[in-house]
This record gives C-alpha cells, sequence and structure tokens, in this order.
C-alpha cells in the first residue's frame, strides 16, 4: 500500500470592476462547472509558490497577473480541487491567491471568460434594495433545515448563525461574512456543491450540478468557498487601506469611484456622504481635466494622492451597513 502524499492546489481570484459589477475570471474544461484558474504546484518544477501560480493563470487564461497577495489555505477532506487530486489516500491542501485589476483584459483562451461574483452569490448585491431570493428562497429552507436539529441547542445555535449570516428577523446585514454564508448554505445543503460533495465522499457518481434560483450558479471543486472569502476579504480591505484604487483607472471621476466601492460592497452609497469622506479623507486629488465622454455637463477627473498610496497608515472607505428590513 502506497503512502498517502500531501498535494498543494493553487487557485487565482482575479478581480475586476466596472461601474456595473464586480467581475472575476472563470475557467471551463468540458461539462464540468466553472472554476478559478488553478493547477497543481510541483515541488520538484516549481521555484515558488507564486511562480507556479503564475504559469498555470497564464496557460488557462492568457493573462498575465500583477501583485497577487496569499488569500487563505484550505485542506478539507472531500472538498479538494480536481486537477490536484490523486489516490483517495493523498490528502489536498488548496492554497488560494487574490489579484486585482483596473480592468477587464482580454482572455485569450476559449475556456476563459469574465464573469460577475453576484452570478455566484446573487444574496450578496444588496445596491437595490434587500434581495427578493433571501426570503423567499434562502430563509424559508434555513428555517426548515435548523428544525431539524437534533435537540434544542443546536436548534438555536441554527436559528442565530442564519439570523445573523443572512439578516433575518430584523438582525443588521455585514456585507464582510460572505463566507458564512456560504458555508451556511453548504452545511444546510443548500449549495450544489455539497450534495456533489457528500456523494464523492460515499463513492458514488456525483448528481448533476445545477443551478437553483436564488442561490447561484456553482462552482468545480472548492472554488466558491474560495471566492467567497475573496469577496469578504475585500469587502473588508477597502475600509481600512486605499485598495479600491488598484480597481480604478488612473484618472476617474468621483461618481465612477463611488459606483466601483458600491459594486464591491454591494451597497448603494450616498453621494454627498461618499465625497464628503474623500475631502476629509483627502484620498485623491484633482487633475484639472474633465470626462467629456458621457455627454451633458463635463465631470472633473481626479487621481489618487501618491502619499495615499505610499502611506500604509492611510485607511480606506468607510462602507455603511443597511439594516436587516
Amino acid at each position: 500500500m502506497s503512502e498517502a502524499r500531501v498535494i498543494i492546489g493553487l487557485s487565482a481570484v482575479i478581480v475586476a470592476v466596472t461601474e456595473d459589477a464586480p467581475y472575476v475570471v472563470v475557467t471551463r474544461d468540458g461539462a464540468d462547472a466553472a472554476g478559478l484558474p488553478f493547477g497543481p504546484f510541483d515541488p520538484a518544477g516549481d521555484r515558488t509558490l507564486e511562480l507556479s501560480l503564475r504559469g498555470w493563470v497564464k496557460e488557462q487564461t492568457g493573462f498575465d497577473i500583477g501583485y497577487a497577495e496569499q488569500l487563505y489555505t484550505f485542506g478539507d477532506r472531500g472538498r479538494e480541487m480536481p486537477m490536484a487530486a490523486s489516490a483517495g489516500s493523498d490528502r489536498v491542501i488548496s492554497i488560494s491567491y487574490l489579484a486585482l485589476t483596473p480592468s477587464r483584459a482580454v482572455l485569450d483562451r476559449a475556456s476563459a471568460r469574465w464573469r460577475t461574483w453576484y452570478d455566484y452569490f446573487p444574496w450578496e448585491d444588496w445596491r437595490d434594495g434587500r434581495p427578493a431570493s433571501i426570503d423567499e428562497v434562502i430563509a424559508p429552507r434555513l428555517r426548515a433545515w435548523t428544525q431539524k436539529g437534533r435537540d434544542a441547542e443546536t436548534i438555536a445555535q441554527r436559528r442565530s448563525r442564519a439570523r445573523l449570516a443572512f439578516a433575518l428577523d430584523g438582525a443588521v446585514w455585514n456585507e464582510e461574512r460572505a463566507l458564512e454564508r456560504y458555508e451556511l448554505l453548504y452545511e444546510a445543503g443548500l449549495a450544489a456543491e455539497a450534495a456533489r460533495d457528500r456523494a464523492r465522499f460515499d463513492g458514488k457518481p456525483p448528481p448533476a450540478m445545477e443551478s437553483t434560483p436564488g442561490l447561484g450558479e456553482p462552482m468545480a471543486s472548492d472554488h466558491r468557498r474560495i471566492l467567497a472569502t475573496a469577496i469578504g476579504r475585500l469587502r473588508a480591505k477597502i475600509k481600512y487601506r486605499p485598495v479600491v484604487f488598484e480597481l480604478a483607472p488612473e484618472q476617474f471621476t468621483l461618481l465612477h469611484l463611488q459606483r466601483v466601492v458600491e459594486a464591491i460592497a454591494g451597497l448603494e452609497l450616498h453621494k454627498q456622504n461618499f465625497r464628503r469622506l474623500l475631502d476629509r479623507t483627502r484620498l485623491v486629488e484633482g487633475t484639472g481635466q474633465v470626462d467629456t465622454s458621457a455627454g451633458g455637463r463635463p465631470a472633473e477627473l481626479f487621481r489618487a494622492r501618491l502619499e495615499t498610496l505610499a502611506d500604509r497608515s492611510v485607511g480606506g472607505v468607510h462602507v455603511p451597513a443597511p439594516r436587516g428590513e
């Protein structure tokens, strides 16, 4: 009997934001569900984890990523990356990275495309108010799952988790809890990936991966969990670091910058409050130029202050939380 091996799988969450939505690069191999760019790390041939990741991304998308930071490491058995998986006794460690780019670069691979992350997490977009899917689809199913708890304590814990995660029964929505929400749906069996992983764990053929209205599109392997981790990380980080400028063009209008922040946070911001925040924090400065591309009254163009980008003590953009209902 061969010894179990530890295999390292690498994945990349590549994010670009337009005024309408945040986008990520996904790839599709045949009929399988879309996934993030990913591949195994070869200890004998790859000098570093990051160089290996860059090679996989280039091969699968034709895109050269810029700065990338390590996002998270997962090691749950049964949710590993398929290209990294081997014998059933092997243990797969999944290491993910987050990369930001100011525009949706052209992808010269037929299997790669840009998709908005709200295709996979529709309940995360509150820009037009509370998503109907929370109360019409998610809440009833979570309440049914809650009542199946083995005892009163389990039922109470499930009810509390669902309330805080999805802003039920008057709780306040916290946009940073994206991973917690997805993991709750996975545990409750509402994420399509849960049935697939259970079947594989039991040695049975996995069911077809189908999208359920209101519950988002499934992804390959553990990639929706990785993407949820990236969403929560980025939503938190824009509040304490000026990373939003890594997702904006070099010159921008204040309205464009506001739309980028709203797209990431999934929340609508008050225009005047947002501009007062920029004035108070001195995050931006005027360029002396105007944007006439949209027609109508020209809008002044701004850029991030160089001192802002260089000073690591400078904060980010405050995003107010909406009420749960």
